[in-house]
C-alpha cells in the first residue's frame, strides 16, 4: 500500500492571507458567509440543507460523517465554536497558524477566568485538529457541526471533490463504465427463444428495479485513469461516482492519513478505538418513508427488497451491491442461492415424511411390538423404583418412530449428501457469473492496513529495545515469540471451552436419568405412562437454553482470544475469530446431538452387569424403538429453538432496544419520537442507528442450520423445510434491518465469501460421512 505521503497537497486559493486581527477575521468571516449563504440558497436547495445531505451551500454533498464528543464552552466562545459553516481558505490559514504556533503536548494555560481544561479532552481536540489538518491537505473539504439537536455530539461533515475522486479511483484501481458498449448475444436461436420464454414466466418473480432489466447492450468497464478520462462518459461527473463509491472512496483516505501528535502514528480505527472519534460512517441516501422522501436507492430497496409483501420474489442483488458495496451483495446473494436450493430438498424431505405416514400401518416391527397377545415382559428401566413392562405400552412411541425411521430416509440421507455437493457447485458457478457482472475478474485483494492494536504493540517492543540498547531501532514486527503467550492460551481455553460443553451434556444425561427414576416413583399412573417422552422433551429444552447461553458466552471468549493474539490486519482478525467462533458453536449445538446418535445407548450393560455412574445411577438406554426418536426430538427443539429465539426475536428485539435505550442517554426524551425524527437532520439520524458489526453472525446461523440441515437430516426429514420457511423470513428481516436499522456500512470490495467456503465445503464432506454412520448407528437397542 503506497503511503499518504506521496501525494501532494492540494493548492488552495487565497492562502496568502496577512493575519491582523484572529477573533475580529473569524466572527465577520462568520458573519458575511452566513448572510451569502442565506442569500443564495433556493427555498429547495435549504430543505435539502437542513436535511444534513449536503454542506450549507447546497451543492457539495456530504460523503462521509464523524462523530466526537463535544463540551460545550461558556459565552461568546460557545457560539463561535458551534458555527455550522463550512472552512474558506481564509478560516483553514488562521487555523493551521495557530496549530502550529500551539505547543504540540504541552497542556493549556488557564484563561482569563481561570477556567481549567481537562487534559484528556484537550488531548483529543488537539488531536482531531491535526488530523482534521491532514484531511484537508488531502484535499478533501470539511464542514463542523456542533450546534444540533444531539446535545453532547458534534458532526465533522466530509466531502470529496471531483479531483480527489479522480485520484482515489485510479490509486484504488476502480473499475468504471466507458463509452463503449458491446451487444451481448444468444449462442443459438434456439437458446434465445428458451431464455426469453422462461424470463417472461419469472418476470412476476423480478423485483421492479432498473439492475434487473435485461440488456443486449452493456458498456465496457475499465479502471479508471486521469490520463485517459476521455474513455469515459463525464457528462455527469455529479452521478459519475455513486454515493457507495464516495463514501468507500473517502474512507480509504481515513484510513491512510495519520495522527502523529501522538508517541506513536494513529489513522482513523486508532482515533475510534481510543474515543477521539465516536463514529465514522457514510450518510444513507435519504428517507425510506414519509413527505420527505424523494426517489432513492434506499428507498427502493425497502420497497422492493424489505418487504416482507414481496417475500415471493427474487432479491435485487445488483441494487444491494451497488448500494451497499460487493461484500455484502455476495452474502445475499449466497442467502439467496441456499434458499432456493432448500426448496427442491424439502419436497423430498416432505415426501419421505408422508411416506412414513402412510406405511406405518404396514411397519412389520410396529406391529409385533403393538401386538399385545404376544405379552413380552421387559426388564426394569431403572433399578429400584422402576418395575418390570409390558413391550405392548411402547405402541406409540414404535409408530411414531416409523415417520422418521423407514425406508425412505436411506434415500433421503443419500440424497442429501448430493444436494450439499451439488450445492457448492452452484453457488461456485454463480459466484463467477457475479464476479463478471460485477466488473471483479481482475480484482486481487491488497494488503489491509496494519490494526491500530498491533501498531501499539509494535510501538510497545520498539520503545523496551530503545530503552535497553539506548539507541533508535529498526523497523519491529510481532513474532512467534511474541504471540507464543496468547497461543498457548488460545490452546488452553479452547479445550477448556470444549470441555465445559461436554460437562454441561454430562449433567443433562445425568438429569435425564435421576427424573427418569423419580416420575416412575410417582404415585400418578398418567405421569408414569409418559416418563419417556416429558424426560426426552424436558432434556432437550435444558439443552436449548444451554446452547443459547453458550453461544454468547463463546462468542465472547472467541473475540478475546482473537484480540490476544494481536493480528495485523482486519482480515486476519476475522478469519482468526471466525475459526474460534465456528469450532466452538459447532461443538456447542451438536455435542448433545452426536451424543444421542452414536453413543447413547452403546454404554449400558447387560441384565445382571450393568453399567454405572458414579456407581449410583445406571446409564440410561435407547428407546424400545432405536434412539432415532430421540434424536429427531433433540434436532428438531433445538434447530426450531435457534431459529425462533435467537435468529428471529434477538434480531428484531435487541436493536430495538439498544436504539432506546440511546435515545434514553441522548437526554430528549421530552420529545415525541415523531416529532424528533422530523427535526433530525441526515447525519443525526444516522447516528442514532445501529452500528453495523459485520457478517460474521449472520454467515455463522446459517452455517450452523446448513450442519442441521445435512448432518443429522435422516432422523428429521422436515429439517430443510423448516429452514427454508426460516430463510424466506431471515432474508426480510435482514434486509430490513440493513436498510432502515444499521448504519450504512462501509462499502468494501470482495470476490468470493472467504473463508466461509472451506467451512462450507468441510461440513458437506463431514456430511457424507455422518449420514452413513447415521444409518449404521440407529441400531434398536430392545
Amino acid at each position: 500500500m503506497m503511503k499518504a505521503e506521496r501525494y501532494s497537497a492540494i493548492p488552495s486559493k487565497e492562502k496568502e492571507v496577512d493575519i491582523i486581527n484572529i477573533k475580529g477575521i473569524e466572527e465577520i468571516g462568520d458573519i458575511q458567509q452566513n448572510s451569502i449563504l442565506l442569500n443564495s440558497l433556493t427555498p429547495e436547495e435549504t430543505a435539502q440543507c437542513r436535511h444534513g445531505l449536503y454542506f450549507q451551500d447546497g451543492e457539495r454533498r456530504v460523503d462521509y460523517v464523524l462523530t466526537y464528543q463535544v463540551k460545550k464552552p461558556s459565552g461568546s466562545r460557545a457560539r463561535r465554536h458551534s458555527s455550522r459553516f463550512t472552512d474558506n481558505a481564509l478560516t483553514r490559514s488562521l487555523r493551521r497558524t495557530r496549530t502550529q504556533e500551539r505547543p504540540t503536548r504541552q497542556d493549556p494555560e488557564p484563561g482569563p477566568q481561570g477556567v481549567s481544561t481537562d487534559h484528556h479532552e484537550d488531548d483529543k481536540r488537539f488531536r482531531r485538529e491535526e488530523f482534521e489538518g491532514n484531511l484537508r491537505e488531502m484535499g478533501l473539504e470539511l464542514e463542523k457541526d456542533e450546534d444540533t439537536k444531539t446535545p453532547g455530539v458534534g458532526f465533522v461533515k466530509i466531502h470529496a471533490p471531483w479531483n480527489v475522486l479522480c485520484r482515489e479511483a485510479e490509486f484504488m484501481k476502480l473499475k468504471m463504465p466507458t463509452k463503449k458498449v458491446y451487444e451481448v448475444k444468444q449462442s443459438s436461436s434456439v437458446m434465445e427463444k428458451i431464455n426469453t420464454f422462461i424470463s417472461k414466466v419469472t418476470d412476476p418473480l423480478h423485483p421492479n428495479v432498473e439492475e434487473n432489466r435485461v440488456e443486449n447492450v452493456k458498456h465496457l468497464s475499465y479502471p479508471f485513469s486521469r490520463e485517459k478520462q476521455h474513455l469515459f462518459d463525464l457528462s455527469d461527473r455529479e452521478s459519475f461516482f455513486d454515493s457507495k463509491t464516495r463514501g468507500s472512496i473517502v474512507f480509504e483516505v481515513l484510513k491512510r492519513t495519520k495522527c502523529t501528535k501522538s508517541q506513536f502514528s494513529m489513522g482513523i480505527t486508532s482515533l475510534l478505538g481510543s474515543g477521539v472519534y465516536l463514529a465514522a460512517y457514510p450518510l444513507h441516501d435519504g428517507d425510506i418513508d414519509g413527505e420527505n422522501a424523494e426517489p432513492n436507492d434506499r428507498k427502493l430497496l425497502y420497497e422492493e427488497w424489505a418487504s416482507y409483501s414481496v417475500f415471493y420474489k427474487y432479491q435485487p442483488v445488483g441494487l444491494i451491491r451497488k448500494y451497499f458495496g460487493e461484500k455484502i451483495g455476495l452474502y445475499f446473494a449466497w442467502l439467496g442461492v441456499y434458499t432456493q436450493m432448500l426448496i427442491p430438498a424439502s419436497i423430498v424431505g416432505v415426501i419421505v415424511f408422508l411416506y412414513g405416514c402412510v406405511t406405518v400401518d404396514d411397519d412389520i416391527p410396529s406391529m409385533e411390538i403393538c401386538d399385545s397377545r404376544r405379552n413380552i415382559t421387559m426388564c426394569p428401566l431403572c433399578d429400584r423404583a422402576c418395575s418390570y413392562w409390558t413391550l405392548s405400552s411402547a405402541c406409540g412411541t414404535a409408530r411414531a418412530s416409523h415417520l422418521f425411521d423407514n425406508p425412505a430416509t436411506v434415500f433421503f440421507s443419500i440424497y442429501m449428501a448430493l444436494w450439499a455437493a451439488f450445492f457448492m457447485e452452484h453457488w461456485k458457478r454463480r459466484q463467477m457469473r457475479l464476479n463478471y457482472e460485477w466488473d471483479l475478474t481482475g480484482f486481487e485483494e491488497e494488503e489491509d492496513h496494519p490494526r491500530a492494536e498491533y501498531e501499539f504493540r509494535v510501538m510497545q517492543k520498539s520503545l523496551k529495545k530503545e530503552q535497553k540498547a539506548q539507541k533508535k531501532p529498526e523497523k519491529e514486527k510481532l513474532t512467534c515469540r511474541d504471540r507464543c503467550p496468547a497461543y498457548m492460551t488460545n490452546v488452553v481455553m479452547m479445550l477448556l471451552m470444549i470441555g465445559v460443553t461436554f460437562a454441561i451434556v454430562f449433567g443433562v444425561i445425568l438429569y435425564r436419568i435421576s427424573t427418569k427414576a423419580a416420575l416412575h416413583m410417582s404415585s400418578n399412573p398418567t405421569t408414569r405412562s409418559n416418563v419417556r417422552l416429558t424426560v426426552k422433551t424436558t432434556a432437550a429444552i435444558i439443552n436449548l437454553v444451554v446452547i443459547l447461553i453458550l453461544d454468547e458466552v463463546y462468542g465472547a471468549v472467541a473475540r478475546w482470544l482473537t484480540v490476544l493474539e494481536v493480528p495485523k490486519t482486519d482480515k486476519s482478525f476475522e478469519e482468526r475469530l471466525i475459526f474460534k467462533t465456528f469450532i466452538l458453536k459447532f461443538v456447542n449445538a451438536f455435542t448433545p446431538i452426536i451424543y444421542i446418535a452414536f453413543f447413547r445407548g452403546r454404554l449400558v450393560g447387560r441384565p445382571g452387569s450393568y453399567l454405572y455412574v458414579f456407581e449410583s445411577y445406571r446409564m440410561e438406554e435407547c428407546a424400545h424403538g432405536g434412539c432415532l426418536m430421540e434424536l429427531c426430538i433433540q434436532l428438531s427443539i433445538t434447530m426450531l429453538g435457534k431459529q425462533l429465539i435467537q435468529n428471529n426475536l434477538f434480531e428484531i428485539g435487541i436493536p430495538k432496544l439498544k436504539k432506546l435505550i440511546r435515545y434514553i442517554k441522548s437526554k430528549r426524551s421530552a420529545f415525541q419520537e415523531e416529532e424528533r425524527e422530523k427535526k433530525l437532520q441526515r447525519y443525526e439520524t444516522d447516528y442514532f442507528l445501529e452500528p453495523f458489526a459485520g457478517l460474521t453472525p449472520e454467515y455463522m446461523e446459517m452455517i450452523i442450520q446448513f450442519g442441521f440441515v445435512t448432518l443429522f437430516v435422516a432422523s428429521f426429514p422436515l429439517a430443510p423445510l423448516f429452514a427454508l420457511l426460516n430463510n424466506i423470513i431471515e432474508i426480510r428481516l435482514d434486509a430490513k434491518k440493513f436498510v432502515a436499522e444499521l448504519r450504512r456500512p462501509d462499502a468494501a470490495r470482495a470476490k468470493d465469501i472467504g473463508i466461509w467456503y472451506n467451512i462450507l465445503r468441510g461440513v458437506a464432506k463431514i456430511a457424507v460421512i455422518v449420514n452413513r454412520l447415521g444409518e449404521r448407528g440407529a441400531v434398536y437397542c430392545v
